[in-house]
């Protein structure tokens, strides 16, 4: 987070996505609203709590609009509000057309969330596919194992 308000973030996020500065403001408060951060404009964003954070890090990232979004791990160290929200957002981003490619190593959220599994293990696609049948019918040794729940090392 920069040392700025949460709009100033996503303000900076527009100005470097090429936005006109006359338009910024307008689409700082549709960012905000979009990412459920209503009201917080004016706070730090550095004294915001870690979902808030992670809300406001979408909405700069939607500041350029982007047709793909990548997501490294975005619910990690959140209670499980904030991950719901957290989850919410990325189905509504998703539903935006925006495709969103997003690491995990929760598995509960990898069934809540995806439409296609690519499993990676030591570097390498051990499995891909589609979510439903990954679950229900794991090709791999790997992936039998990490649908089990156990830690693949």
């Amino acid at each position: 987070m920069l040392r700025r308000s949460a709009a100033g973030n996503i303000r900076y996020a527009l100005a470097a996505a090429g936005v006109p500065r006359g338009k910024r403001d307008a689409r700082a408060d549709e960012l905000a609203s979009l990412v459920g951060l209503d009201g917080l404009g004016a706070r730090p964003a550095r004294k915001l709590s870690g979902g808030e954070q992670q809300r406001l890090a979408l909405a700069r990232a939607l500041a350029k609009e982007p047709q793909v979004l990548f997501l490294d791990e975005p619910t990690a160290s959140l209670d499980p509000a904030a991950t719901k929200s957290i989850e919410d957002l990325v189905h509504g981003i998703a539903a935006r057309g925006i495709k969103v490619v997003m690491s995990t190593h929760d598995l509960g959220e990898a069934k809540r969330l995806a439409g296609e599994i690519v499993l990676m293990h030591g570097g390498c696609i051990v499995e891909n596919g589609p979510a439903e049948a990954f679950f229900a019918a794991p090709r791999t040794a790997e992936a039998r194992r990490f649908v089990a729940g156990e830690l693949l090392l």
